[in-house]
This record gives structure tokens, C-alpha cells and sequence, in this order.
């Protein structure tokens, strides 16, 4: 890691105010980091970035469709143009569909591979191209229990989330002897946010108390992963409530 008066995070994925990239983007600020927030849509992202210039941190936010290249460039381009370092990055672009595979149409297939591995992939690379050169770098990818187990009715989005461990594993391989961290986290169960509690709330409360992936929880360990000796370096790291079964 480098000097962190000096350095840039970017949380690529960031939606509500109650989720893991709003929390990370937090935290990291939190941290000393200028937090270059990426979402879809402007006013969440306006939102929380003046929530973290309230608690003393530095956002700045940017609308980015992670699956379109020449968005994500921009993105980058916009750290670049700060003269700051880029020292952590994490992606937790996700999108998730129901459907047997025979309801499976190939827009749907198609989709849900662009939002889980090539916005990935065009973030990663973004990513690792400025990080290599500097010689250090975080570079975090946010998986799921589907990135090791498919089951229906959610086979197509399994397919993308093993795309994204091979992606996570690929790079790490490849760019870690260079000092490029490159971490994929496999996040076992739900996570207590917003879009969880109005999709699933049924899910929500059958959980109960410790039964979610609290946010916060989730980026303490994104920071403590980030802050890992170059010795003893973590590559993969599943999350779990201890009430979840695997």
C-alpha cells in the first residue's frame, strides 16, 4: 500500500444507500481514501456521496455502466486526471434473474454474463493496467455462493459467476508477482440491504437476528483483506452467517 493522503479507491457497483457498495465506499473513505463512486443511477450516487462528505470523507461521484467500455475507461481516465495512485478497487457489480433453464432466453443468458463477468473484466482490466504499472494495488471482485454451485433456478447467473472466479483467479495468477492483489470474496448468504429486504422480504425475516450479511460486516473485511502483508496474501474468501448452512 502506498501513502493514503496520496491514493484513490474505486467501488464500481454502488446502489443504495443500505448495501455493499454504498458501505464500501464508506469505509473506505472512512480510511483516507478519495472514493470514486460508480453506479447506474445519479441520485443514489449523489446521495451517498454527500453523506460521506458529511462524515469528513472524500467521494466523487460518476455514472458508469460497468458492462460498456468506453464508460468504465472514463471512469478510470477520471482517477487518472486526479494525479492520485490507485490503491484499491473493488467491483461489486450483480445482477441475478430466476428462471429454468428452458425459460432461459439468450437475452437473459447474455445479460446476466455482461453484468457478472465482462463488467468485471472490463473494471479488472481498467484496473490492473494502472496498478502494474505502479507496482501495488487492490483489486477485490464480490462473488457468490453461485460462483461454486449451480443450482436452478439460477443456472445462467452461476454460469457468470464461475466466469468471474476464473477471471479473479487468472489475474491474480497473473498480475500478483507483479504486486497487484487481486481477491475474489464468495459471499455465502444474503445481504442485509435494500434491494434484499424489498425483493425477498419473506427471505428477510426467516433469517432473523445474525442470519444477513451485514454491509458494514463485509466491508471491514474488504479493508482488513486490503491491508494483508504482501507475505501472506488472501486470493479467495468465502463469507458466511454463522446460522448459514453450506
Amino acid at each position: 500500500m502506498s501513502d493514503q493522503r496520496q491514493t484513490a479507491a474505486v467501488v464500481v457497483g454502488v446502489g443504495p444507500q443500505r448495501g455493499l457498495g454504498a458501505a464500501l465506499a464508506r469505509r473506505f473513505a472512512a480510511e483516507g481514501r478519495v472514493v470514486f463512486i460508480a453506479g447506474r443511477t445519479e441520485a443514489r450516487l449523489r446521495l451517498i456521496e454527500e453523506e460521506i462528505r458529511k462524515l469528513g470523507g472524500v467521494a466523487v461521484s460518476l455514472v458508469t455502466d460497468a458492462s460498456n467500455s468506453f464508460q468504465v475507461e472514463s471512469l478510470f481516465d477520471a482517477v487518472d486526471s486526479s494525479g492520485l495512485s490507485l490503491d484499491l478497487v473493488a467491483c461489486t457489480v450483480d445482477r441475478n434473474l430466476a428462471a429454468g433453464l428452458l425459460e432461459t432466453e439468450v437475452e437473459m443468458f447474455s445479460a446476466l454474463w455482461e453484468a457478472n463477468c465482462l463488467a468485471a473484466f472490463l473494471v479488472g482490466k481498467a484496473a490492473v493496467a494502472r496498478m502494474q504499472r505502479q507496482g501495488f494495488g487492490t483489486l477485490i471482485f464480490t462473488g457468490a455462493s453461485a460462483s461454486l454451485r449451480a443450482r436452478p433456478p439460477f443456472t445462467a447467473f452461476a454460469s457468470a459467476k464461475f466466469a468471474l472466479r476464473a477471471l479473479a483467479q487468472g489475474m491474480a495468477r497473473e498480475f500478483g508477482p507483479q504486486g497487484v492483489h487481486v481477491i475474489h470474496v464468495v459471499l455465502d448468504g444474503v445481504i442485509d440491504g435494500d434491494r434484499a429486504r424489498r425483493q425477498f422480504p419473506e427471505v428477510v425475516a426467516a433469517k432473523g437476528e445474525s442470519g444477513l450479511l451485514k454491509p458494514e460486516s463485509i466491508a471491514d473485511i474488504y479493508w482488513r483483506l486490503h491491508c494483508q502483508p504482501p507475505d501472506a496474501w488472501t486470493h479467495e474468501m468465502d463469507i458466511r452467517p454463522y446460522k448459514e448452512g453450506f
